[in-house]
This record gives structure tokens, sequence and C-alpha cells, in this order.
């Protein structure tokens, strides 16, 4: 992992004390790590720890571009959202990284199918971006555990409650769960992209922390 958290990667996605959200792209230098910088700034924000109780936020790419910086565009994006975009490096997607994922959202379908062919059990905890969102709106929060048992254990809950609707609440259309591809594009799409992405978010990040965004 890298920048705020750094120190904890070694702790498994399938450990007691920590959940591990992984993003995936294509390069990981323009979607993912927007997606990566902007969940983290928002449960930060929400949560008010560093470490976010336990939730560990990475990202990588399919066709991930190692060792590269993300993006200038993508930067000012995050800077736009107040969001730290210092320390990053892209990653190629390993099979380590499927491994320890506690739960993977994908910019595409594409990157979706992916992953879940690398194989590793990643089709009930493997979603596009859009297409969690969209599950999880559906979810009433009542049904999950109260963040008295911890976020960890909220945010298990929520994905297996997501994985269980899939089959039942379909996307009106099949580029309702993409998100395009920014990278050579002017900063107006980036900025447009980050913003498509941040609202996806949202309900995400509340639904995991119990806690919604400020006002």
């Amino acid at each position: 992992m890298r920048g705020i958290g750094e120190g904890i990667t070694e702790a498994g996605g399938l450990s007691g004390g920590s959940f591990r959200i992984l993003h995936v792209s294509t390069g990981n230098v323009c979607r993912s790590p927007i997606t990566e910088r902007l969940t983290r700034h928002a449960l930060a924000d929400r949560l008010g720890d560093p470490l976010w109780g336990g939730l560990i936020v990475e990202s990588a790419g399919t066709w991930g571009h190692e060792g590269a910086p993300m993006e200038a565009n993508a930067e000012t994006v995050l800077a736009d959202f107040g969001a730290d975009a210092s320390g990053f490096v892209g990653r190629e997607l390993l099979d380590e990284h499927v491994i320890r994922a506690d739960l993977v959202l994908t910019a595409t379908r594409d990157h979706r199918a992916q992953v879940i062919s690398m194989g590793h059990s990643a089709g009930l905890r493997t979603f596009t971006l859009k297409e969690f969102t969209r599950l999880v709106r559906a979810i009433d929060p009542a049904t999950l555990p109260p963040l008295d048992d911890g976020v960890v254990e909220r945010a298990r809950a929520l994905v297996r409650a997501a994985a269980a609707l899939r089959g039942w609440l379909l996307a009106p259309t099949a580029e309702a769960d993409e998100v395009y591809d920014p990278y050579g594009a002017p900063l107006p799409f980036f900025r447009s992209i980050g913003d498509e992405i941040n609202e996806a978010l949202d309900p995400v990040v509340t639904a995991l922390t119990g806690v919604p965004a400020r006002a």
C-alpha cells in the first residue's frame, strides 16, 4: 500500500482486523488512482482515523504501468476534491492483489471479467464500481451490523448482501456500469470522470461507515 496506512500492508485481506479494497482499471495511472485516493479521502473524512478502522484501500491495473506516477490531470482532479495524490506509484495487477482483497471494484465490466478469470474465488467479491453502487443503494442499512461491531464486519456484510442482490438488480444498460478511460483526454473530461467516480463512491462510503457525507 502507498501513502496513508503504510506499514499495515502485510495484514492480509482475510485477517480479522482488516478489510482490503482494491480498485482496478487498465494502466493504474488515471481511473483507479483517482478512485483509490477519493476513497481514502472520503473514509478519512467520515471516520476521522488515518487507518479508517481497518479499511485498507489500494489500486492496480490489468496492464499497469509498474512504477509510473499517476497522470498529471488525475492529480489535478484529486486536488479539486482536496484529496492527497502524493506518493502514488502504479502497479500491475497480480494474483496476490486479488487473493488479499476483500472487495474488488473495477472501472469496467472487462476489468471485472479479467479479475474473475484470475480465479481465487474472486467472483463474489468483484464488481464494477457503478454496479456495486447500484446494489448498495438497494441494501437497507438496518440489515448491516451496527458500527459498534466495527467497520470491518460491516464491510464484509455489505459485500455479502451486494453479491446476493446481483442477479436480481440488473443495470438498465450495459454502459451504466462503465467508467470510461480519460487517458490522454483534456482536463475537462478528467474532471467529468472524477465527478462520476466521486458520485459513485458516496453511497458506498456511507454504507461502509454509516456516516453520510458532510453537507
